[in-house]
């Protein structure tokens, strides 16, 4: 019997890859967006597609009880840090009530899935240099509305699995990037190089490049989030990451070293891209990932050369 995934948040970065791989598992796809398609056209002769707005309540019961999915992978947060300093009643609502609304509505359905559930790294916060690398059980140190929002997201989960036993399972990524991706560090370095290399800027504005990142490819998170699904423990928390502190200077010297345009390339430090507050340590600890299975395929220098690749096809 051919198995059926809910993938809610499909027109996302990684639920577009998530789709993608699961197709690969011959399994029926459901998928919901928000307005862009961009990420999934590709794809839309093969999965369902379903326009859905998280923050109407009343809309995704009637979802899950047509589909009746063997899996659930919630994706559809609002995922950036900057936008929730602008604007943050929005992110609030967004992350927290629309979870409640999804995990309401799935404890109520007709059916009892296997949900994964998207919270963040972001929900540690501050870190100190004894809690490097970071696990599951660090206490949670919000430095951003964001991160308060998606400790509201995973705590509903937890909750939900608690109250009524639902199979929910949380996963933490850290930094996760690769093709599609936009509006991380990784990206937007790619982005302006190529913009660079095609002669429509001359320089490229960065942020503090003091920071450590744990940066994991979506190709192989999407494998530990399939994984996860299957050998996971319901309740519990686990981080994605590849257990690697990357300082954001080397990230962005080895991206320069990958370009055409080497000489070119200017760098001008931005203090408008500064934030108000940074976790400027994040490396996280994966050893209850691969507890399970799992072992990362994907080097940086590999994931950086595919970014790359990806802003080539895109700008013209």
């Amino acid at each position: 019997m051919v198995e059926t995934s809910l993938i809610i948040g499909c027109g996302s970065f990684i639920g577009s890859h998530l789709s993608e791989f699961l197709l690969d598992k011959h399994m029926d796809i459901y998928g919901t967006f928000f307005r862009n398609t961009k990420n999934i056209d590709h794809l839309k002769d093969k999965i369902t597609l379903i326009n859905y707005d998280i923050r109407k309540k009343d809309e995704i019961g009637a979802i899950i009880d047509e589909i009746l999915p063997d899996y659930i992978f919630y994706l559809a947060t609002q995922n950036f840090v900057t936008p929730s300093w602008e604007d943050p009643e929005t992110t609030l609502k967004t992350n927290i009530l629309g979870s409640f609304y999804f995990l309401d509505a799935a404890r109520n359905s007709d059916c009892d899935p296997i949900i994964e559930i998207i919270s963040s790294s972001a929900v540690y916060g501050m870190n100190y240099e004894h809690e490097i690398p970071i696990k599951e059980s660090k206490e949670f140190r919000p430095l951003n509305p964001y991160a308060v929002s998606k400790i509201g997201v995973d705590m509903l989960a937890y909750l939900y699995w608690e109250a009524y036993k639902m199979k929910i399972i949380r996963i933490r990524p850290f930094n996760i990037t690769g093709p599609r991706r936009t509006s991380d560090v990784c990206s937007d370095f790619a982005k302006g190089i190529v913009e660079i290399e095609k002669g429509r800027r001359d320089t490229l504005n960065v942020g503090n490049l003091d920071s450590v990142r744990d940066i994991t490819d979506v190709r192989d998170a999407v494998k530990a989030m399939w994984l996860l699904s299957y050998k996971g423990q319901f309740g519990d928390a686990y981080n994605i990451c590849s257990g690697n502190g990357r300082v954001i200077r080397e990230i962005l010297d080895l991206l320069i070293s990958l370009s055409c345009s080497i000489d070119r390339i200017k760098i001008f430090q931005d203090p408008t891209k500064m934030r108000k507050t940074d976790d400027f340590l994040q490396i996280g600890d994966n050893s209850k990932l691969k507890s399970v299975g799992w072992v990362p395929s994907i080097p940086l220098e590999q994931t950086l050369e595919d970014l790359l690749g990806y802003w080539r096809n895109s700008i013209e």
